[in-house]
């Protein structure tokens, strides 16, 4: 059992990490919050608005500076964003203030659970499976790197995923909010409320 103040979801798109993740956090008595959603908040633009605005480059800032946020609190399923892992300080802090799930899935469920997805910035090329096969290839090895537990997705639905994933953590985490005080209500932007 490896206590931890926060549950983390990372992978690729596709896996399920923000689905899944509300389930998991209804199930646990978790606090949800989605890192991309909270950038969304804090900036009031959408993520392909900052991509558009300030480069790749740009939301990468800002997503350290929510997920620096985000894991100094405790009591929290945190589902990040599928290049989360790119930044080493963003994966040290994933390792020291989390349990990390790793969600896995194949380029081809991915391609089927994106297909009408239209929202992502790095998909909007013609050659999506091109493209999900190098992001898979690079990032990998960065997921592998921060996962307390790896889990595959592919050929489940979202219930049947949250619920097998469900009984592995009650064997594998425990919830440590007192490593940590929570977040001062002050501290979020949204008056203490995780997003939704």
């Amino acid at each position: 059992m490896t206590p931890a103040p926060n549950l983390v979801l990372v992978g690729p798109m596709g896996a399920g990490k923000s689905s899944i993740g509300k389930r998991l956090a209804e199930r646990f008595g978790l606090r949800f919050a989605d890192a991309d959603r909270d950038i969304e908040l804090r900036t009031g633009a959408s993520v392909g608005t900052i991509f558009d605005c300030e480069g790749e480059a740009g939301f990468r800032a800002r997503e350290s500076a929510a997920l620096a946020q985000l894991l100094a609190g405790s009591g929290q399923l945190i589902a990040t964003g599928g290049g989360a892992v790119l930044d080493p300080d963003n994966r040290r802090r994933l390792r020291e203030r989390g349990f990390v799930v790793w969600l896995q899935v194949g380029v081809e469920a991915q391609v089927d659970r994106l297909a009408r997805d239209r929202t992502r910035p790095l998909l909007q090329r013609a050659d999506r499976v091109e493209v999900l096969r190098q992001l898979a290839s690079a990032r990998a090895p960065l997921y592998a790197e921060v996962a307390d537990l790896a889990f595959d997705t592919d050929g489940l639905a979202t219930s049947e995923a949250a619920c097998a994933l469900a009984s592995l953590l009650r064997e594998r985490w425990q919830c440590d909010a007192a490593a940590a005080p929570a977040m001062p209500l002050a501290a979020h932007p949204r008056g203490g409320e995780g997003p939704a």
